[in-house]
């Protein structure tokens, strides 16, 4: 076990996590056996969104027209640098507050450390790196919990606020919506090359701030009443997040795979030549790929790929196309659509829910 260090620049915070970032999160088939189990027959009218639908956050009915949002998101460290961390990790959880069309309000922080290993300097410097992302969303990081625990582990519990006619869930797209991500997908891939230690200095650059960038776009996109849903492409991929999308609004895919935004395609493939797939891309897959048509190899590793702090994923009626697709070139985001939507008349949980072209 390494020892104590005195210095925070020799820290690798890497070293001492078993996961990283939302690969730390538990599979969708095992989350559905812990969540089957938990009673449900309380009602509370107030609660519009709980997890229900497996949405991002929930939100509560403030009898005002507006709703409370809450929610939480943490995880063990995806780079060695103690502040960056910190910063994917505000990001990330900030998300929640935008994929649901509302404003953020105010964080606490959620710390574990491993005291005696890694020295306090560095989880000060996390929580610096966390601190600096709410400030660039315009909320207090305003509090937290700390406990000493085997890993380094950080993340934010965040407060929002929606007007609810703007509010975006998951499981309200339409037939005939088409499909936008924000931004592009392999940040499980280039991660995974950083651990095997062959990966570029330009692309880890490229993954490292796409997972800072806030996905404070969310809150212009509510704003259009042709966006039906919206939910960020985290832990369970790409797919994983639109078969959520799929089963709550009864609906099925149709992905064109040549549009979905990538970090960098060429380099992507010679990674995943060089086997860096993380294990969750194989867990997602084992868990939802039986509502997905035919996919295998890139492909699929890919769009199963864990994002860490990934993009939006907007479902958007034709009457709003131009409109989004002008917020997003306006953000500098990419702005193709990569599928659509369509009714399943006949539609059943064990039907294949995503084709592609």
């Amino acid at each position: 076990m390494i020892q104590k260090h005195n210095r925070m620049d020799t820290v690798q915070l890497t070293q001492f996590s078993h996961g990283a970032g939302c690969g730390c999160k538990l599979s969708p088939a095992v989350l559905h056996e812990i969540l089957s189990g938990v009673d449900r027959s309380e009602s509370f009218p107030s609660l519009l969104i709980g997890n229900d639908t497996k949405d991002d956050a929930a939100v509560m009915d403030l009898g005002d027209g507006t709703g409370i949002i809450s929610t939480t998101d943490f995880f063990m460290p995806i780079v060695d640098d103690p502040r960056t961390f910190g910063r994917i990790a505000a990001a990330n959880a900030i998300s929640d507050i935008y994929a649901m069309g509302g404003t953020p309000l105010m964080a606490i922080a959620i710390l574990g450390w491993p005291l005696g290993k890694i020295p306090e300097s560095a989880a000060s410097a996390v929580l610096d790196g966390g601190r600096s992302i709410c400030s660039e969303a315009g909320i207090p990081l305003a509090g937290g919990h700390s406990i000493d625990s085997p890993e380094p582990i950080f993340g934010l519990a965040v407060t929002g606020r929606v007007p609810l006619n703007q509010l975006k869930a998951n499981a309200a797209a339409q037939p005939g919506d088409h499909l936008f991500l924000t931004k592009p997908l392999g940040v499980g891939m280039v991660t995974t090359a950083q651990k095997k230690g062959i990966v570029t200095e330009d692309d880890l650059k490229s993954a490292v701030d796409s997972m800072q960038a806030l996905n404070a776009v969310g809150a212009k996109l509510s704003q259009v009443s042709a966006v039906h849903a919206m939910t960020d492409v985290t832990g369970f991929g790409l797919l994983g997040h639109l078969v959520e999308m799929c089963e709550g609004a009864k609906l099925c895919a149709e992905v064109d795979t040549a549009s979905v935004p990538l970090l960098s395609p060429e380099r992507l493939r010679h990674y995943h030549s060089m086997e860096c797939v993380p294990g969750g891309s194989r867990r997602n897959w084992a868990s939802y790929g039986h509502h997905v048509d035919a996919l295998e190899g890139f492909d699929r590793d890919l769009l199963c790929d864990p994002q860490t702090s990934g993009g939006l994923l907007v479902s958007v009626g034709n009457t709003g196309l131009e409109e989004v697709v002008a917020i997003l070139e306006e953000e500098g985001l990419h702005s193709l659509s990569m599928g659509a939507l369509g009714r399943r008349e006949d539609w059943s949980a064990d039907a294949p829910l995503i084709s592609f072209r």
